[in-house]
């Protein structure tokens, strides 16, 4: 783990200066010559807090990283009171942060530093927490992996084609289809519970978030019941067919 920081700290400024750069040039920008000037620092100062330059883009990366989950948590309901206009404003906000800041969005997206990492998989959770709600009110279309993938493909998806095209082709109505073809591909236009109403598997997933992950509470059976209870769940909520043997 880094050394901790305060606002004022050399390393703080050098990966601020880093930022700067990486915004206003491209990677191509952020030489240790060009960032040691921006923060003020003599450029061997570089090295001695991040090893090269692959090793201060990895602390841009947990820097980006960080900046973007607390916008997220800020905005953080853990009870909605709709959980697919939830999953909007999610989607939503990714894809404003990498068309606003495409630079450090793709630096943070090859990022694979272990401070990177850990605070990836922190934002992951909140996805996932998300697409449990939504199983857990009877929304999901597809199974909770599965519609985790498509949620992060879409985003990241928009962002990459928006990059990609010419500032004076670009239509902000894209964003907007894309956002709802990921919706339409992952939720129910109603919630469905019962497993008469379109077969057992979205009733499986509810059943599946509400005990195992949503709720918080202790499932009133054994270990081995619960293996067994949560692998019978997992088939049902892929494809509908019963446990067999």
């Amino acid at each position: 783990m880094p050394p901790r920081e305060t606002p004022d700290s050399p390393r703080r400024r050098i990966v601020e200066a880093a930022v700067e750069l990486l915004e206003q040039g491209g990677a191509a920008a952020v030489s240790t010559r060009a960032v040691a000037a921006a923060a003020g620092v003599q450029p061997p100062a570089i090295y001695r807090h991040f090893g090269d330059k692959d090793g201060l883009l990895e602390a841009v990366a947990e820097y980006g990283y960080a900046r973007f989950l607390e916008s997220k948590r800020a905005q953080l309901d853990p009870a909605p009171e709709d959980p697919v206009a939830e999953l909007r404003r999610g989607w939503d906000m990714v894809v404003e942060f990498g068309v606003s800041r495409p630079e450090l969005f793709e630096v943070m997206n090859r990022a694979s530093g272990r401070g990177a990492d850990t605070a990836h998989r922190a934002g992951l959770d909140i996805l996932h927490g998300r697409v449990r709600r939504l199983a857990a009110g009877g929304w999901l279309r597809v199974d909770e992996e599965l519609a985790a993938q498509i949620i992060q493909a879409t985003g990241r998806g928009a962002v990459i084609a928006w990059r990609s095209t010419p500032a004076e082709r670009r239509d902000p109505a894209l964003l907007g289809i894309l956002r709802e073809s990921m919706v339409a591909a992952v939720t129910r236009s109603e919630p469905t519970l019962s497993a008469t109403e379109s077969g057992p598997a979205p009733a499986a997933r509810a059943l599946r978030a509400a005990l195992f992950d949503v709720s918080g509470e202790a499932v009133p059976l054994s270990d081995a019941e619960q293996r067994l209870l949560r692998e019978w769940l997992d088939r049902l909520a892929a494809d509908g067919s019963a446990p067999t043997g």
